[in-house]
């Protein structure tokens, strides 16, 4: 299936802006690595219910990972599913980094300040996500820990952790086909472990169509999965969750 042919929306995030929107279940939002290095950290929250989000630890535990791919899911606080990863040519997202800040940024980078460079000003993670936050009455304590997509981190067997340069590439993209209407925040500012040492984040293109009635939903093939995505269905059919 040609996905534009139910194209619903596109729009492109310049490098080191950020974004907030409503993903409604039985669509795909596409995360486009535009140029190469970029940087997706993004939240997710239930939209009828902002207190359950993203919970990091319920959905690396309960698929036996430490990075999200093609077939992985990102499960709640409670026990469902926002959504499925159905497709990923970059092969690998980081799910333990968090955001930077505007300290990080600093000692990185210098001061970039929007008096003197416009829209080119040097933006943090945490505060991207801040910004956007805000605009759905929510603020810096709904800050948990993020997935930052197109980024790839390893960890050796001390635990140190070491960013991998130019992961993803130009035209590389992730699908997530969403099974809860979501709010899902991003950033696209650097990576906190990102070695640049010039302040120039990827752009990210995202496109949202309507989830093709082909598309196997490859991560009911893990049991966890399966059991948050019958939560999932059981709270939209039986527990007053907006359709």
């Amino acid at each position: 299936m040609n996905r534009h042919n139910t194209l619903q929306w596109e729009t492109n995030i310049p490098g080191g802006c950020h974004w907030s929107g409503i993903v409604r279940r039985g669509t795909t939002l596409r995360l486009l690595d535009i140029e190469g290095g970029a940087n997706a950290a993004v939240l997710f929250f239930n939209l009828e219910e902002k207190l359950e989000r993203y919970n990091m630890a319920d959905t690396l535990k309960s698929q036996h990972t430490f990075r999200l791919t093609k077939g992985h899911a990102c499960h709640s606080d409670m026990g469902r599913i926002f959504c499925c990863i159905t497709e990923d040519t970059a092969g690998w997202n980081d799910t333990v980094c968090g955001l930077s800040d505007a300290e990080l940024i600093r000692q990185k980078y210098g001061i970039g300040r929007y008096q003197e460079h416009r829209n080119q000003m040097f933006r943090s993670g945490l505060d991207g996500m801040l910004i956007e936050l805000g605009k759905w009455g929510l603020g810096m304590r709904d800050i948990v820990s993020n997935i930052n997509f197109f980024s790839k981190v390893t960890a050796d067997e001390s635990g140190a952790l070491t960013f991998h340069k130019n992961n993803s590439k130009a035209n590389d993209y992730v699908d997530l086909s969403f099974e809860m209407n979501t709010l899902m925040v991003l950033s696209a500012a650097p990576h906190p472990l990102d070695p640049a040492e010039i302040y120039q984040p990827g752009a990210i293109r995202l496109a949202m169509f309507v989830t093709p009635i082909d598309v196997k939903n490859e991560c009911a093939q893990i049991a966890e999965n399966l059991r948050g995505l019958q939560n999932t269905q059981h709270f939209y059919a039986c527990s007053g969750g907006v359709l």
